[in-house]
């Protein structure tokens, strides 16, 4: 199966204009987002998707880019106006803001969809605030492994006990935002319209279940670290430059 791993990056962010090129310990966010896509064994190759000349400029010394149009209205319309130009049997749309991203996790939602149209993957929630935020979405998963519902309340919901640590008395799991598609089922999927679930609780994702398409879920023990604010960078730049120290020290010592 031939998987292409394709990144959206727009530039225009409400909350952190230019994101993609902020410098997360001596390297633009997009750049490293790369980086960790390039270490997946299951991608045959890696596309940023952008409507921005600027980043453009980034990340064509790192990867192949792809120009798309500035109307997309989600990530996942961006990577597939790419998949509908590109030969390729499955895409792995990868978040441009999560810098850490494991390849391992990317290799595990690819390896999901030989047997699934879709997947993403998931982990386990081990705080009750973490399990309160509306920001932080859960999913709800089958004895076989499918996505069953995803949704920003605390789901299910415990009718007896759990008050105080409610994660102790079941097994919460919260969304990573990583998707796989095959191909054709992605193209498919952009021509759907908005549906009335993904409307209510804004999570894109539910287009895909209401719309009776499979979503294979892989559980990770990444608990998923994105940028979505300079204060978000600053935090990342201390953990990835500690990282990059440690690293250092290894390398010197081994």
């Amino acid at each position: 199966m031939r998987v292409i791993g394709i990144i959206p990056a727009r530039y225009a962010s409400s909350r952190f204009p230019g994101k993609p090129l902020a410098l997360i310990a001596g390297k633009p966010l997009i750049q490293r987002v790369i980086e960790q896509c390039r270490g997946a064994k299951s991608l045959s190759e890696v596309i940023v998707a952008t409507d921005d000349q600027r980043i453009v400029e980034a990340a064509r010394r790192f990867c192949r880019v792809e120009m798309t149009s500035a109307r997309h209205a989600s990530g996942t319309d961006r990577a597939a106006e790419v998949a509908a130009k590109i030969s390729c049997d499955a895409i792995i749309n990868i978040q441009g803001d999560e810098p850490a991203i494991p390849p391992a996790v990317i290799d595990a939602v690819a390896g999901a969809l030989a047997g699934c149209e879709t997947a993403t993957a998931a982990a386990r929630i081990l705080d009750t605030a973490e399990l309160r935020n509306s920001n932080v979405v859960k999913v709800v998963v089958s004895a076989a492994g499918r996505a069953l519902y995803f949704s920003r309340l605390a789901i299910p919901h415990l009718r007896d006990g759990g008050e105080g640590e409610p994660w102790r008395a079941f097994p919460y799991l919260k969304h990573i935002g990583i998707y796989g598609y095959r191909r054709e089922t992605l193209l498919r999927l952009v021509q759907c319209p908005v549906s009335a679930l993904e409307k209510a609780e804004k999570l894109e994702q539910l287009r895909v279940l209401e719309n009776g398409i499979p979503m294979a879920v892989v559980q990770v023990e990444y608990a998923g670290v994105g940028v979505d604010t300079p204060e978000d960078a600053a935090k990342m730049e201390k953990i990835l430059g500690e990282s990059v120290v440690e690293q250092a020290v290894k390398e010197t010592f081994k």
